[in-house]
């Protein structure tokens, strides 16, 4: 008994990771890979249903299987994957969790599931199939609501768990800057927390009391807004946390060090601050805002562009540099050293390559006149794979192969790295199948969110078929990329060899310029972004409450 307690507080010091930390750490990852199986499997129907190779059961419509779909993927596997990586990335760096963090992060697991449960059985029963936006005037049962209320109640928690953690370690090494890993999760969360009050305030003063009947009617314009000011800044919520592992992990796993502190520490500033503004431009179709107020969204949603540049200067930077040390010549010589067939740097870096047309299509989506040709398209389903799906997941996945044999006391072997490296490429083919036809058929008009229908045989409908079917192929293609990385997981978490996998935090380049200590002024950046958010939507909010028209009765459209 002394021997295994011995044994374990060696394989305690050795990883810089409490057991209890890892354990954790690995219930969320179980619960997010597991979520990913099961939202790529409904994907595949959708795929198969819009190429017009399957007709679902009348006891499953599409839009049933897309809300869960959205559910699965968008809200479970993100969520999960990410309070994971961060919860296990500041036990790491900060001398592990605290007692009552930890308490913290088991109770915001427990809401979440619960909430999970809540909304997933009246999509089940076909009782809430209103997409991921869940818009009013559809509407689900209350149970939906309340669970999806839980959900962010859990985030909440886990948010304000990080908070504290980071604070007491602040507290203990005062004037010392707040390890970088730690400072890209005190980013994520205060964007989680902040982000997610408004679609709060939606759902708990909103749709609640209207799916419930307690009210007749509910402000869809307000609704709409509210989901947005959430919604847009949920997808930069997973890009910070992609772009965290591209500034950190990356060099150090290709034998790099880290391009500049003070510049990473400035891109998540910057990222925090501009963030939730912008959320209109997702709304530039609607004719209740003003034009004056949407060019400042617009503009505000383009300014993102600039940390994005910024980053990606950074990281071709590091890669040429550490390609030229390692013998690298000429033009492109340095490209051909970088460690292709490493499994941790593949992923990411095909994500990286994946985000400039991403980002491109990003800003397309930001251009008024653009818009109005894309906005009801495929083209939008395209660019969300191709940012989530490719720049986003893969991250993701790179992150998995060295994290979860590293909270399970385990290595990633080569015949498993090779493994990866398979899977990678399959979810590439895949998901650029799938994405470009999807851009490419959303510019002939194809709209989104709807099932396969040939609207009676029209000459423009049939035109669509070939890029649906490849569109099709793709997803197929996807669920065996989903299967072989579950498995990947699973294996890495209890099948693979026991031992001691890095946790790889590339250092400072050397004779590196010191950073100045306002980096880490929380509570001014704070302070900022608040007031830019107060500059975007006061205005319009209280136009919308003062001058709204008549409310909408609950509907359902299924």
């Amino acid at each position: 008994m002394a021997i295994a307690q011995s044994t374990k507080h060696k394989i305690n010091k050795s990883f810089g990771l409490q057991l209890e930390d890892a354990r954790l750490s690995k219930t969320y990852f179980i619960v997010s890979f597991t979520a990913l199986l099961f939202g790529g499997l409904l994907g595949l129907l959708q795929g198969l249903n819009r190429a017009g190779w399957l007709t679902l059961p009348s006891w499953l419509n599409y839009y049933q299987v897309l809300t869960a779909h959205g559910l699965f993927l968008v809200v479970v596997f993100t969520a999960f994957f990410t309070i994971g990586y961060f919860y296990a990335g500041l036990s790491h760096t900060l001398g592990g969790l605290l007692p009552k963090v930890r308490i913290m992060g088991w109770i915001g697991f427990s809401l979440k599931i619960i909430g999970f449960i809540f909304a997933v059985v009246p999509i089940l029963q076909n009782k809430a199939s209103v997409l991921y936006t869940f818009y009013p005037p559809m509407a689900a049962a209350p149970s939906f609501y309340i669970g999806l209320a839980l959900i962010v109640v859990g985030i909440w928690i886990c948010a304000f768990g990080a908070f504290i953690n980071v604070a007491h370690w602040r507290k203990a090494h005062k004037g010392e800057h707040l390890p970088i890993l730690a400072f890209f999760a005190t980013g994520v969360f205060v964007l989680l927390f902040f982000g997610s009050i408004p679609v709060a305030v939606e759902v708990i003063v909103l749709i609640i009391p209207w799916s419930f009947g307690w009210v007749d009617t509910i402000n869809v314009m307000l609704s709409r807004t509210l989901f947005w000011a959430f919604g847009h800044t949920l997808v930069n919520i997973w890009y910070l946390t992609a772009v965290s592992a591209w500034y950190v992990i990356v060099p150090k796993v290709i034998g790099g060090r880290r391009f500049s502190d003070l510049l990473t520490r400035i891109v998540v500033i910057l990222l925090v601050i501009l963030n939730i503004t912008g959320g209109f431009h997702h709304q530039i179709v609607d004719p209740g805002i003003s034009f004056p107020v949407k060019f400042m969204h617009v503009f505000m949603s383009l300014s993102i562009g600039f940390p994005s540049l910024m980053t990606a200067y950074a990281m071709f930077s590091v890669f040429e540099k550490t390609g030229r040390r390692k013998g690298g010549k000429g033009l492109f010589g340095w490209f051909k050293e970088l460690p292709w067939g490493d499994v941790r740097f593949l992923a990411p870096m095909i994500a990286m390559i994946a985000f400039i047309p991403a980002g491109a299509g990003g800003i397309v989506q930001t251009t008024n006149q653009l818009d109005q040709v894309v906005h009801n398209t495929m083209w939008i389903v395209g660019h969300f794979h191709l940012t989530i799906g490719m720049s986003v997941v893969l991250t993701f996945f790179g992150i998995s192969y060295w994290l979860v044999p590293y909270i399970s006391g385990r290595v990633l072997t080569p015949k498993m790295n090779k493994f990866g490296v398979a899977q990678t490429i399959v979810w590439t083919i895949a998901m650029s199948l799938m994405a470009i036809s999807m851009h490419v058929v959303g510019l002939f008009g194809s709209p989104r969110r709807t099932s396969f229908t040939t609207y009676g045989d029209n000459v423009t409908a049939l035109g669509w078929n070939p890029y649906l079917v490849i569109a099709g192929v793709g997803a197929t293609l996807l669920v065996v990329g989903v299967i072989m990385q579950v498995w990947a997981v699973f294996h890495l978490m209890f099948r693979a060899p026991k031992g001691e996998e890095e946790f790889p935090i590339a250092e400072e380049e050397e004779n590196a310029t010191k950073t100045p200590y306002w980096t880490e002024r929380w509570t001014r950046w704070i302070v900022l972004m608040l007031i830019i958010v107060g500059m975007a939507y006061i205005i319009p909010l209280v136009d919308f409450i003062t001058n709204a028209p008549p409310g909408s009765p609950p509907f359902k459209t299924w």
